[in-house]
């Protein structure tokens, strides 16, 4: 049967963007490389040309100079059209890969939610009832404890009907037993040394101000 209908043939591979735009690289150094050596070859002729005498020598050099520009133009033509299309496909590469950025993103996040809620249908403490009950659960034992802190620091022994005023009046005549009582440590004002104002005794630098004073 192959030999009756021929087998078929194998289709070559598709080209990718990057083996294109390799290949686009390729030719456009190519035609850099020529526009160099027409510039050269140009650079050659417009020295020989000024050398040259008018004449029907240095009219040939610049027909010959003249072809050389034109292939320049051509090959620089070609160059930026090279230009162009190596820009549409970075262009078509970068959104592809964009493209491919977002649908990985997007299988991310699908596997991301698939996870929470696995995560809150088995974990009873991210269920915002449960959370609530607890909070309410805490502030109850809080109080409770507070209660509690308060009734264990009750003073013992302290009548509760104690007149506030009582309080401060024997608060003032302690503090009146205690002043005399510090009295009594100093001993009677009679042995104690009076607070005699005295003038400061001289300096060095008044002395002689002082000896000039009993001279005169």
């Amino acid at each position: 049967m192959r030999r009756i209908f021929g087998a078929k043939k194998e289709e070559a591979p598709k080209p990718t963007l990057d083996e294109t735009t390799d290949r686009l690289n390729t030719r456009g150094d190519t035609a850099d490389a020529k526009i160099r050596a027409l510039d050269e070859q140009l650079a050659k002729y417009k020295e020989q040309i000024k050398k040259t005498r008018p004449g029907p020598a240095q009219d040939a050099i610049k027909r010959r100079a003249l072809q050389v520009l034109k292939q320049r133009k051509l090959y620089e033509s070609q160059r930026e059209q090279l230009y162009q299309q190596q820009f549409n496909l970075e262009q078509t590469r970068f959104t592809v890969d964009s493209i491919k950025d977002t649908v990985t993103s997007v299988q991310a996040l699908k596997e991301a939610s698939k996870e929470m809620k696995t995560a809150f249908k088995k974990n009873k403490e991210l269920d915002i009832g449960y959370i609530e009950n607890m909070q309410d659960e805490m502030i109850d034992m809080m109080d409770m404890a507070n209660e509690i802190n308060e009734a264990m620091g009750r003073s013992y022994m302290v009548p509760e009907d104690v007149d506030e005023s009582d309080l401060m009046a024997e608060l003032d005549a302690l503090e009146a037993d205690l002043a005399v009582e510090d009295a009594g440590k100093e001993g009677p004002s009679y042995l104690q040394e009076p607070d005699l104002d005295l003038p400061a005794a001289p300096t060095k630098e008044a002395e002689p101000a002082a000896a000039e004073a009993l001279k005169t």
